[in-house]
């Protein structure tokens, strides 16, 4: 159930931000999804990026900490993300979501709030030693995952720049 209330929410942000969402149907490198954006002119290319996304009841991320700390359940999951990429950039979406399933959401007529929200982090070149099986990188609490960090990843992506801040 995580995973399909995690799934709505980037759905969601990339609607928002004019992008398409498209499932990755088999988990080969360790992408869930790919977001698209198409190019401005029929000359020019899309912005692409994949992300792996994840779920968390462990932790509670708020805008007084810094940062968080996510544990990979597969070391396999960790090499995907920090390994080298030339073409095809990868970020991490970790999603913090509360224990209780019925704590996800608030409805009202103003709209559908989801309780907690989605992180990136951009893992290529972060080490952790061979021996480690489920590795844990710090995920920082200002990389909230919305409509705006979306455009800035992707504009990143199309200017060839790097995605670590």
């Amino acid at each position: 159930m995580m995973e399909q209330l995690q799934e709505g929410y980037v759905t969601s942000v990339a609607a928002t931000a004019g992008c398409t969402v498209e499932r990755v149907s088999r988990d080969l490198w360790s992408a869930d999804v790919q977001f698209i954006r198409p190019p401005l002119t029929a000359l020019e290319e899309e912005a692409m990026v994949f992300a792996q996304l994840k779920s968390t009841t462990l932790v509670e991320p708020g805008p007084a900490k810094e940062f968080f700390s996510y544990q990979f359940s597969k070391r396999q999951y960790f090499d995907h993300m920090v390994k080298p990429r030339k073409n095809q950039k990868a970020i991490l979406i970790v999603m913090a979501v509360p224990p209780q399933q019925r704590q996800w959401t608030e409805v009202g007529h103003d709209g559908l709030i989801t309780r907690r929200c989605c992180y990136w982090v951009h893992l290529e070149g972060v080490y952790a030693a061979p021996e480690i099986q489920r590795p844990t990188v710090k995920i920082p609490t200002k990389n909230t995952f919305d409509a705006a960090a979306l455009t800035l990843i992707l504009d990143k992506v199309d200017r060839g720049e790097s995605l670590h801040e």
